[in-house]
């Protein structure tokens, strides 16, 4: 009979040294309860897109966003966390945030292995799998001045609303200085 090799990251064999440790939704609460951090959850269908997400607005209060996970050209990675309702000019950014050359998106791997996140749940949440920090959070103003605000924890199938104040503070804990920007500004809105 063949031996059989055991499941990576089984029981039976040990996490290798060095491999990254992607925090779960439940280490996700567990830290923002350390924090003292209050937060509301809905669980829902998957959502990919922004614009498959707008049947929960009656739903949850405060503002929703467009996560885009972006690098430049000498490889310096970006979160744009952006009010749902933003024009980005992925042409124009770079000049805003200091990024070098024209930026574009992140691949699916490198997502997973930086933020612990798959495609459609992109999120500033995912900044507690970045550690040590190697991505710079480019935060739209908006979030900093309403009520609250909506992202997936870590999953696509719920949405979770911050308060402001406390997004800021998670932000913060996890190591990282947002880089806030007005993307109302007509130097970065495109015309579409």
């Amino acid at each position: 009979m063949p031996k059989s090799d055991p499941l990576p990251h089984s029981p039976l064999q040990p996490v290798p040294v060095g491999a990254p440790t992607r925090k779960s939704r439940e280490d996700l609460f567990g830290f923002l309860e350390g924090l003292g951090i209050a937060t509301e959850t809905i669980e829902h269908p998957a959502l990919f897109t922004v614009a498959d997400g707008k049947r929960l607005r009656l739903e949850m209060r405060g503002l929703h966003s467009k996560n885009l996970f972006l690098k430049d050209k000498k490889g310096r990675l970006f979160l744009v966390v952006a009010v749902e309702d933003s024009v980005v000019d992925l042409k124009r950014l770079h000049e805003a945030i200091g990024g070098s050359g024209r930026l574009s998106f992140g691949s699916a791997d490198l997502l997973l292995d930086v933020l612990g996140v798959t495609p459609g749940s992109v999120t500033p949440f995912a900044l507690l799998n970045d550690a040590p920090p190697r991505v710079t959070l480019v935060l739209d103003r908006r979030f900093l001045e309403g009520e609250a605000a909506n992202f997936h924890p870590l999953v696509n199938t719920a949405s979770t609303c911050i308060a402001a104040g406390d997004l800021l503070a998670f932000v913060r804990a996890t190591g990282h200085e947002p880089l806030v920007i007005d993307f109302g500004m007509a130097e970065l809105a495109a015309d579409l």
